[in-house]
């Protein structure tokens, strides 16, 4: 078991070469953590004991730090079924003006937080938390009202769709600015799905609109505080890669997918301007070899040795699909 050392992610971050290269991951899944961990069931999502579960998981497998959503603050939307996949319309609960004046919005300064602190004094020596929250400021904003109904909206009611990012975004800053009052926080993952594969959901002038003066206060926020900030977000973001970098400032992007950019690619265009996480494809983790999947993980920790800014990982999560064999295939590089 490697000996924690979140310096080595902070080193990444800051765009430099760290003694050893750290791992990176978002999520594993249901199998690996109660296996790493010792837990015989995997506990309820954003519970006090998945963070406790998902962090003992984390450290025996060598990374640096426990992932960790910061409280139980949500948004809350329509039930639905859980399936393998869904319409993006199915949880919409807000249509219009009434539905928006309706709706019972959540107060993040009534939420506990104390779980952050908790979890990081369990910690070892040398790890940290990276705290994340439910979901993101688009995500939040399309299950509140539906891709199609946001869509719709944009035409018919642009007053009301800035309402509700403002009444989401609002939220998340003071969600994260509660976070950043706990101890034992190395950094702030904020996860906000912006794109498809072949463009981001919305046209690149609505997002700078709407969604990315949100992640530019919170970015600021979280350094002013004194830590770094990553981004996860899927999909096609090549349009809007500078917003990220000069306007949002984030330090690290994390999630790749090779149908859309090759992380190799990635990293030729944006090494030395934004920390490049993780990134080997999860439908290659899927369906290569170990010995490809070795082979491609020690290629990409060569084509950053000397120039570092990168930390080894898959390009999203690590679903319960990914073989085994494979993922361990690439952490073991």
């Amino acid at each position: 078991m490697r000996e924690a050392c979140f310096e080595n992610l902070l080193q990444v971050l800051g765009r430099g070469v760290p003694e050893r290269v750290p791992l990176f991951e978002f999520i594993l899944n249901q199998r690996l953590y109660p296996q790493y961990s010792g837990y015989s069931t995997e506990p309820g999502w954003g519970t006090l004991a998945w963070a406790r579960m998902a962090a003992i998981a984390n450290m025996r497998l060598g990374y640096d730090y426990a992932c960790m959503v910061g409280s139980s603050f949500a948004f809350p939307a329509k039930p639905v079924e859980s399936k393998a996949s869904r319409s993006m319309s199915d949880m919409a609960i807000i249509v219009d003006r009434a539905s928006f004046d309706a709706y019972v919005w959540p107060d993040p300064d009534a939420c506990d937080y104390s779980g952050i602190s908790t979890v990081a004094g369990e910690l070892p020596v040398g790890a940290k938390v990276i705290v994340y929250g439910p979901g993101g400021i688009l995500e939040n904003v399309m299950a509140l009202a539906g891709y199609e109904g946001l869509c719709y909206l944009l035409a018919d009611d642009p007053q009301l769709v800035e309402d509700l990012f403002n009444e989401v975004g609002t939220r998340f800053v003071r969600f994260y600015a509660n976070c950043l009052r706990e101890c034992g926080i190395g950094a702030i993952l904020h996860c906000d799905d912006w794109g498809f594969k072949s463009q981001t959901m919305l046209p690149t002038a609505l997002m700078r609109q709407y969604v990315f003066p949100w992640h530019q206060q919170i970015v600021a926020d979280v350094h002013a505080a004194g830590y770094p900030a990553m981004l996860h977000s899927c999909g096609n973001l090549e349009d809007v890669m500078e917003d990220v970098i000069e306007v949002m400032r984030y330090d690290g992007k994390h999630s790749y997918e090779d149908t859309i950019c090759p992380v190799e690619t990635m990293y030729e265009r944006y090494q030395g301007r934004i920390a490049i996480l993780g990134g080997i494809d999860v439908d290659f983790l899927c369906r290569a070899t170990p010995a490809e999947v070795s082979a491609r993980a020690r290629a990409l920790l060569q084509r950053s040795a000397e120039r570092g800014g990168y930390a080894l990982g898959s390009g999203n999560s690590i679903p319960a699909y990914v073989p085994d064999e494979n993922y361990f295939a690439m952490i073991n590089s």
